[in-house]
């Protein structure tokens, strides 16, 4: 079995791999588990780290150049679609958010439509696709109507997967991910990337900023659980996941202001000092036009599961990343 994963040297495309080495063996739902061959982790940059398995096959390039994905699709089984420009930055450049979140995924999607075998495919969505005057709790039956550049992109790239789905190209399905916190790493250009960085900076002993109300209403999941959620996505047969492919996760809703008394209850006073509060409008539109509060009734009864609570999320940034918990000293 080959396996493609896009945006593969990002954080979560690198615990996909990593999880993959390790299991050897990917088990879809009513089939016998399959060895894994060869994993290709496709993206625009190489990253730090460098890989020493030879099942592992690292390749850079354009995901808009035809004949460069025709290559990493080659007699590939299954595919994790996680590359994307990110939320703020597709906001402030449309033309490459557009290339890559829309253009790019329809690339790869003829690339997949014309393999020897059906592949299966994990599109990673997220609930920016969601905006203006919402409901209370977002149910399985919101329409998306989103209200930023990103959010109709994934959108789009949703129907894409859908349409080539039902026209039998691909075993598709979309997941809508909740922002995933406590992500590891330095600060991208998400609108989000300050729901991590106000626990992942403070937990190292450096400040990070604070670009909304303490108020403000967030929608999240560890990334933990967003990997759990990858792998069973792509473990689910056709039969079960049914006739809508697109998937909003469970997660838990909690408040930037919450957060930062979990961050005090488990690292002191001296921790959340490190928060530098400094109000962006611009960010603060554009979180706040994301839904906070979701039921994905569907996504529980399919198997996917929310965190418990923040306080177990932030425990479990700890020992992943091995922070050396400064505060204890």
């Amino acid at each position: 079995m080959k396996v493609l994963i896009t945006g593969g040297t990002g954080f979560i495309g690198a615990q996909l791999a990593d999880h993959l080495l390790r299991a050897g063996s990917v088990q879809l739902e009513g089939e016998q588990p399959q060895h894994i061959e060869k994993i290709v982790l496709f993206d625009a940059f190489s990253g730090e780290r460098q890989w020493h398995d030879p099942r592992i096959k690292v390749v850079t390039g354009d995901i808009c150049d035809a004949q460069t994905i025709a290559l990493a699709t080659e007699n590939v089984d299954l595919v994790w679609h996680l590359a994307a420009v990110v939320s703020a930055q597709a906001e402030s450049d449309f033309d490459l958010g557009m290339q890559v979140n829309v253009k790019g995924l329809w690339n790869l999607l003829e690339a997949l439509r014309g393999s020897r075998v059906r592949p299966r495919l994990v599109n990673a969505s997220g609930f920016a696709v969601f905006g203006g005057d919402l409901p209370e709790v977002v149910t399985d039956q919101t329409a998306p109507l989103p209200k930023t550049s990103y959010g109709m992109q994934k959108a789009v790239g949703e129907l894409l997967v859908a349409d080539y789905a039902r026209k039998g190209f691909v075993d598709g399905r979309s997941l809508r991910l909740p922002t995933i916190v406590v992500r590891p790493g330095k600060p991208n250009k998400a609108a989000s990337t300050f729901v991590s960085s106000i626990i992942r900076e403070p937990l190292a002993g450096q400040t990070a900023v604070c670009p909304v109300r303490a108020d403000t209403l967030v929608y999240i999941s560890s990334p933990r659980r967003a990997l759990e959620s990858m792998l069973h996505a792509m473990s689910l047969s056709e039969k079960k996941l049914g006739l809508e492919p697109t998937i909003p996760l469970p997660g838990i809703t909690v408040s930037i202001g919450e957060m930062v008394s979990v961050l005090e209850r488990v690292a002191g006073p001296a921790a959340t000092r490190l928060i530098l509060w400094e109000p962006n409008a611009e960010i603060q539109r554009i979180v706040s036009s994301w839904p906070a509060r979701v039921e994905a009734a569907r996504a529980k009864a399919l198997g996917f599961r929310s965190d418990g609570d923040f306080e177990a999320i932030v425990r479990a940034h700890i020992e992943d990343e091995s922070v050396s918990q400064w505060w204890l000293r």
